[in-house]
């Protein structure tokens, strides 16, 4: 793969109209929202140019072409047998997560949620009229874990749905497979329906594998609805292509009952192209963006406690996203306005992720070593200088 694919200068990643580099003023490094720097995979491209040869813009002939790239996907990467018919296509996963919680709870019911957690889900919980029921997450000192316990200790008798992300952002949490099936026991004991968010399932650095939750077993299975794309791991979120996989029939016909498939909508000719050319063609491509992000994100792990005393970083074992703990920095602003302010640096504002999470802000690396450099950079001469 040509290494021009993933080394874009500034000029040119400011040329994109894209939101990661236009929310910000120019003077701003941006380090935030969830894509990558890169380019895209030479299949993707093919797949996206095809389409304009060929003037393909009118109602396009793909009924079933998703699901069954999905199908193939799930066995090839994750060794998971799934069927097409239990899979849904839709084109956005926040928009899949709001729905299944409102097919699956009524208003005035809890939803638990590991935190801190993309914001969304947050949004999908609270928007509906549902109460999050937070279950934080803790750091052991060597990684973000999971505590199951605490809600066990005082559970919600109108907790319907838990929400699950997995790989899990921001902690870039790969779990094992004992965590997994301690999930799936306590959703099966607290008689949830889970919302599996895998859409970071293909970015696990070495040492990890990541498990489908409905792949361990059939009871958790019929509980389940997962939910991921390709458009985090071959970096075309623009394109807004996405599954739902239903773990039973029974899981989806619920849903459906209480939401009419339309109400969904559906992904376009673009994002199911795109998604079917990487899921089937682009994973050398992906392989290589996976040793640059491994690279980067061992860089850091290397260079922060020099560069950033006082900020730790458990290093993710999936995910490019990296969750910063400035609590020992003691600073006068949260931590994401502090590096905005006075670092120049966009990173996301850690309260986002949780009311108590101020103290804290995730650097997105997938970028350039020379960006991540600078981004780094700034944010040290920051500290020094404040």
């Amino acid at each position: 793969m040509h290494s021009d694919t993933f080394e874009l200068g500034i000029d040119a990643l400011r040329a994109r109209r894209t939101n990661k580099w236009h929310k910000f003023p120019d003077d701003v490094l941006p380090a935030w929202v969830a894509d990558m720097d890169f380019g895209v995979a030479a299949p993707v491209l093919e797949a996206m140019h095809r389409l304009v040869r060929a003037q393909e813009f009118g109602y396009a002939a793909r009924a079933g072409v998703l699901e069954a790239a999905f199908v193939r996907r799930m066995a090839s990467r994750f060794g998971w047998q799934t069927q097409a018919e239990d899979a849904h296509p839709v084109g956005d996963l926040v928009q899949a997560s709001f729905a299944s919680v409102m097919a699956f709870s009524d208003p005035g019911d809890g939803v638990v949620l590991q935190l801190p957690s993309y914001p969304p889900f947050q949004d999908a919980i609270n928007a509906t009229g549902r109460r999050l029921l937070d279950n934080h997450m803790r750091d052991t000192g060597t990684r973000w874990q999971l505590d199951l316990d605490a809600y066990d200790a005082a559970p919600d008798p109108r907790a319907r749905v838990l929400i699950f992300c997995h790989p899990q952002n921001p902690t870039g949490r790969c779990f094992t497979r004992d965590e997994l099936q301690a999930v799936a026991a306590f959703a099966i004991r607290h008689d949830l329906i889970v919302v599996s968010d895998e859409i970071h399932a293909d970015i696990v650095y070495a040492g990890g594998t990541h498990i489908p939750l409905a792949s361990l077993g059939p009871d958790i299975a019929a509980r389940t609805i997962t939910i991921t794309s390709a458009t985090k791991s071959f970096n075309i979120p623009a394109l807004r292509c996405a599954v739902l996989h239903f773990g039973a029939p029974a899981l989806r016909e619920r849903f459906f009952a209480r939401l009419p498939a339309r109400l969904l909508g559906a992904p376009g000719v673009t994002g199911v192209d795109a998604t079917v050319a990487a899921w089937d063609n682009g994973q050398p491509w992906f392989e290589e963006a996976l040793i640059r992000l491994q690279a980067n994100r061992d860089w850091l792990a290397r260079t922060l406690p020099q560069a950033l005393p006082g900020v730790r970083m458990r290093t993710p074992e999936a995910t490019y996203l990296a969750w910063l703990d400035c609590t020992k920095l003691d600073l006068p602003l949260p931590a994401g306005q502090f590096f905005l302010d006075r670092a120049r640096v966009g990173l996301n504002a850690g309260e986002a992720f949780g009311a108590r999470y101020s103290a804290f802000t995730r650097l997105n690396f997938a970028t350039t070593p020379a960006i991540l450099e600078q981004v780094v950079g700034r944010m040290s001469d920051a500290l020094r200088h404040r």
